[in-house]
């Protein structure tokens, strides 16, 4: 007669993970069981895919379908994440320590893309991911003001050389704003940028990371270019607001992604509906939809709207984001809604691999 514990693994052998369609068993994403045969109670540890992974409702009760037949008085799952990721290609290998890599870009400046970004990476590392992040705003660089403080300063790597990346609230970030003198403007042109965030790429030593959030800057530029030649990037948030003046420069660069055969992860609409905090009257000061309107004409999620809230100017201003100060609030739920989102579309397309593009064979 075989033991609980078989049986259990049995039970489980056609149960599919519903974001990747591997089998728990087979894929090893049930990594432990132990079963008491007397008492007929079990506990299991399965891998999730992703932080905050949005799907571990659905899993489960598959899994708790699956075990009814056996009867167990008892059950408990335990949640662990592993995180997959897919090597790069030995020419795009500079990062060779980041599984994935996420893109947050915007088609135009000021819809809040590097608030976007600082937040979702605050999240991510919240929900228990490791996280860095690559402020590649080169003319803008304003990652360093939002995360406040820094608990250590860029500088040389104690071992083997390269860059030790600065220290924010736990996350490894690197800015062109460690380099420049405060208040000087960087004027440079595309082989100076291309140069740089090879230099970013190359020499920085990231250390074991789950996602990298790249901070792109607005609109389809050298920077854009440069980063999709020299890494394989796992896939892009962009960022809008909801009014069609900024639908317009979005598709723009939607449309460039497209070309660099970037996955687009989803569409973030920023400043979607303000809530009076007096009387609760809720207006959609710029205007409504475009979010959604913008994903389904190019076929992508609407991961997330967020709404205008004080907190965030007062976080990105103050170097306390939201998620950290206030993370029970409307806006910080946002954001971690959308950080699972967008987390959960690259680890499901770091099984692809990564794709060179037929426009950057031809740039080359």
């Amino acid at each position: 007669m075989s033991t609980l514990t078989e049986q259990i693994r049995a039970a489980l052998a056609h149960v599919k993970d519903p974001a990747t369609g591997a089998a728990l068993v087979a894929s090893g994403q049930l990594a432990a069981v132990e079963a008491d045969d007397a008492k007929r109670t079990a506990s299991l540890v399965v891998h999730v895919i992703s932080p905050g992974y949005p799907l571990q409702g659905a899993l489960d009760a598959s899994i708790r379908t699956a075990l009814g037949p056996l009867a167990l008085d008892a059950l408990s799952i335990e949640w662990r994440l592993r995180v997959p990721f897919k090597p790069a290609r030995a020419d795009l290998n500079r990062l060779p320590t980041v599984k994935n890599i996420i893109a947050v870009a915007a088609g135009k400046g000021g819809v809040g893309k590097s608030t976007v970004s600082v937040n979702i990476a605050m999240a991510l590392s919240k929900m228990g991911a490791s996280v860095g992040i690559l402020d590649a705003d080169i003319y803008g660089p304003s990652v360093p003001k939002m995360l406040g403080e820094a608990q250590r300063d860029a500088s040389t790597a104690e071992e083997g050389g390269g860059i030790a990346p600065a220290l924010y609230r736990g996350l490894p970030v690197m800015s062109v704003e460690f380099f420049v003198e405060p208040g000087k403007a960087v004027i440079w042109r595309g082989p100076m940028i291309h140069k740089l965030l090879t230099q970013f790429l190359e020499e920085v030593r990231w250390g074991d990371l789950d996602y990298l959030i790249v901070d792109l800057p607005p609109g389809t530029g050298d920077a854009q270019l440069s980063l999709c030649q020299l890494i394989p990037i796992t896939g892009a948030v962009i960022v809008t607001t909801p009014q069609e003046v900024a639908l317009i420069d979005v598709r723009k660069a939607i449309n460039m992604f497209e070309k660099l055969e970037v996955p687009v992860l989803g569409v973030a609409e920023n400043m979607s509906i303000y809530c009076c905090p007096s009387c609760g009257h809720r207006a959609e000061i710029f205007g409504a939809g475009g979010g959604e309107r913008l994903a389904k004409e190019f076929g992508v999620e609407l991961l997330t709207r967020i709404p205008i809230d004080p907190k965030i100017a007062y976080g990105g201003e103050s170097g306390h984001p939201v998620v950290e100060d206030a993370p029970d609030s409307e806006v910080a739920k946002a954001f971690f809604e959308l950080a699972a989102k967008a987390a959960l579309g690259a680890s499901m397309r770091s099984a692809t691999g990564p794709k060179r593009s037929s426009l950057l064979r031809t740039v080359e």
